[in-house]
């Protein structure tokens, strides 16, 4: 019986460990030499998009407010944009963190600045910047729990829903759009959800309706003009996922009322991540430019799993919502 020489051994040793970090449940396209731009980078959808672009090879400049040894969140919710940049770096890009206010002009327009000055162009720009009053998502995540009336509440929700969303999402798009109309570009989305009248009857959850709707409409408005300069923008609608948030308050919560808000239909943020980069690397991703699409829909039309393996419907359809 012939054996295997060392030097064929040692190869075939390398390719198993090259094997076993492969993926899980999709095989990433090649994004090397690619810049991307992803807003609210700490933690949540913005934190799955960058490691998936990272997963690809892109340069990703991790942008958000949360900075290493800065102030936390106030409920504690983990995060910063230097563990993402470092996190995006391990899976084979090159994060780059960059502490931006993206409802601050000054601050979005100096860091597209930057991104011109170093990197000479834009190809990607994720917008999965929004926010809620932290007690509105309180009463949302815990409605057993008695709620506060409006005028009782530390905040009004205007700032976080509607400053830090559609706000929020137009200065960036105005900023990359400019840095692509320049040096060339493919792709604007902007994280959002359906409004479809769901949830509590409050001012919370009117507010943050009105972020997503603006959110959702200004995909469609901005369509026309980008075509011009051959960029596709697209509002994905994740569906429940296990954000840092989410699962800070489900790991406490009883299974029966788990089992009601339908956590066995979650996914991770990199469900998302993965959707943004498989449109990224479509050469027909204008089919999908002015609208809102879902990122169970885009799992099966790009035929990706999520990173536990698994495939997750359209969470809207599943629980028929729409």
């Amino acid at each position: 019986m012939r054996t295997k020489s060392k030097k064929s051994r040692v190869r075939d040793s390398a390719a198993d460990a090259a094997k076993d970090k492969r993926p899980i449940g999709w095989t990433p396209p090649d994004l090397r030499g690619k810049v991307a731009v992803v807003a609210g980078a700490s933690r949540g959808a913005g934190h799955g998009i960058a490691l998936a672009l990272g997963e690809c090879g892109a340069t990703v400049y991790v942008t958000a407010r949360t900075v290493r040894g800065g102030p936390v969140p106030p409920d504690g919710a983990p995060g910063t944009i230097e563990e993402t940049a470092d996190e995006v770096t391990a899976r084979g890009g090159r994060g780059i963190a960059v502490a931006v206010d993206f409802t601050r002009e000054a601050e979005v327009a100096s860091l597209f600045e930057r991104v011109e000055r170093e990197a000479g162009r834009l190809d990607i720009l994720a917008n999965s910047v929004f926010g809620w009053a932290a007690e509105d998502f309180e009463a949302f995540i815990h409605p057993e729990r008695p709620r506060k009336l409006f005028w009782e509440q530390n905040s009004t929700g205007w700032k976080e829903s509607v400053e830090g969303g559609p706000y929020a999402h137009l200065l960036g798009a105005v900023h990359g759009a400019r840095l692509m109309a320049k040096h060339g570009g493919s792709l604007i989305v902007s994280i959002t959800e359906p409004v479809i009248g769901f949830g509590p009857k409050t001012l919370g959850w009117a507010l943050i309706g009105l972020g997503h709707r603006g959110i959702n409409e200004m995909a469609y408005a901005m369509k026309s003009d980008l075509g011009k300069i051959g960029v596709t923008i697209v509002a994905p609608g994740p569906g429940f996922m296990r954000t840092e948030r989410v699962l800070m308050h489900m790991n406490t919560m009883p299974e029966k009322q788990k089992k009601a808000m339908r956590f066995d239909l979650t996914e991770t943020p990199e469900y998302t991540g993965r959707a943004i980069a498989m449109m990224s690397a479509d050469k027909k991703v204008a089919r999908h430019s002015g609208k809102l699409v879902y990122v169970g829909d885009l799992a099966k039309i790009y035929k990706f799993k999520d990173a536990d393996g698994k495939f997750i419907e359209n969470f809207y359809k599943k629980t028929k919502m729409i």
